[in-house]
């Protein structure tokens, strides 16, 4: 099936299986301990309860607007104009297509977890499971590492010109997704195992396009 890959594709295909494998087994981990009241669920009993600053005004937009950063539709349509923009310069749909198959798989994984789990937000006070909430796992969380990272994956492989030469996109991905999930916690919006599932999906999906991407061999791509 992989007869016409390098071995160097072959490798960095089955190094994102492995690790979108590992990523999700950690997801299953904060699930479980989610679901059977552990240690984490605990833990986000602690973080709910330390002491939150109030904010108004512009340091409230501020917040909101690093919040917007893990927002689907924002980030979904920057993900969409930088792929068709960077397939254009490249003459290839693969960029757009990669693009497209990660929201899918956003929607998909993350919209049915969040249905099948049903978690109060915990704004609401109570903790509950399999009620009408959409807490766990964090889209916002999942959404930020997916969308960003697919986005500086298709520019480390596409745009092999300055400024982007030995440039190291992941930093910019981690301070996003971190902020994210920061704000969350301080908006008090989810709760702490809502965003580290998120992460761990989002990640998890994120590996796995790689490994789609790295599974294709394309006349079109860079190596």
């Amino acid at each position: 099936m992989f007869e016409n890959l390098s071995l160097e594709r072959k490798a960095e295909m089955w190094k994102a299986i492995r690790g979108s494998i590992w990523l999700f087994f950690g997801f299953l981990i904060v699930t479980q301990q989610v679901l059977a009241k552990g240690y984490l669920y605990q833990f986000d009993r602690w973080v709910k309860h330390l002491k939150r600053h109030t904010f108004h005004g512009l340091s409230s937009h501020m917040l909101l607007a690093v919040d917007d950063l893990g927002l689907r539709g924002f980030t979904a349509t920057v993900l969409i104009i930088s792929a068709l923009l960077i397939g254009w310069r490249f003459r290839s749909w693969r960029p757009f297509n990669l693009s497209v198959l990660s929201l899918l798989l956003l929607n998909g994984v993350v919209g049915l977890s969040k249905l099948a789990f049903h978690r109060v937000k915990p704004r609401l006070a109570n903790d509950l499971l399999h009620t009408s909430g959409l807490s766990y796992p964090s889209g916002h969380a999942a959404n930020a590492l997916l969308t960003w990272g697919l986005l500086a994956y298709l520019i480390f492989r596409y745009t092999q010109k300055e400024p982007f030469v030995g440039m190291r996109l992941d930093w910019p991905v981690g301070i996003i997704t971190l902020s994210v999930c920061i704000v969350s916690l301080m908006r008090d919006t989810h709760w702490f195992s809502d965003l580290l599932g998120g992460l761990l999906l989002g990640g998890s999906l994120l590996v796995f396009v790689i490994a789609v991407d790295r599974a294709v061999p394309s006349a079109k791509q860079p190596s």
